[in-house]
């Protein structure tokens, strides 16, 4: 249990009980995911823990504007709300499939090895996690679907940028 349990970076600015709560459960679950004997059962909680502190950063940053969109999974939400983890967002939806396969008793896909990358990529994630939490965004990192007027945004998968205008160009308008 090398990794969970790590000390907690100083808080900055007050941090929310429940990112607190969220981030005690990951420790914890990460910690069920090294003692398990199973390949499935370490895999789920391994997954779990990461779940689990990704929540823990969505609840610290706030939940981002959706408008009419869809219900997205906690790893969509997180990267967006958390650019500086959406490269762990991606590897973790990744998995999602194989998740879902191993809760639904599917388990003969999950190999040892597989299990114990898992279980030490969701450790690095969770002491990352924690350090967002408690850092707060980097500094010049802003949520996608956030934008200051006068400034312009590029929609992934499209090739131009679409000017935000600034309240002045408003009012000339």
């Amino acid at each position: 249990m090398a990794g969970t349990m790590a000390r907690q970076p100083s808080p900055g600015a007050p941090v929310a009980p429940m990112a607190r709560s969220l981030l005690a459960q990951a420790r914890r679950t990460l910690g069920d995911a090294e003692w398990a004997d199973k390949p499935a059962e370490r895999f789920t909680a391994a997954y779990a823990a990461a779940l689990r502190a990704a929540a823990a950063v969505l609840v610290a940053r706030g939940r981002p504007h959706r408008g009419r969109a869809k219900p997205a999974s906690s790893w969509v939400l997180l990267e967006v709300s958390a650019p500086e983890l959406a490269e762990w967002a991606r590897f973790f939806a990744a998995h999602s499939g194989l998740h879902d396969a191993a809760q639904a008793g599917i388990s003969g896909r999950i190999s040892r090895r597989t299990a114990d990358d898992l279980v030490r990529q969701a450790g690095q994630f969770t002491e990352l996690a924690t350090r967002a939490v408690y850092a707060g965004p980097p500094q010049g990192v802003r949520a996608r679907g956030v934008r200051r007027a006068g400034q312009r945004r590029v929609v992934p998968g499209e090739s131009a940028a679409v000017r935000v205008p600034a309240q002045r160009d408003l009012r000339s308008a």
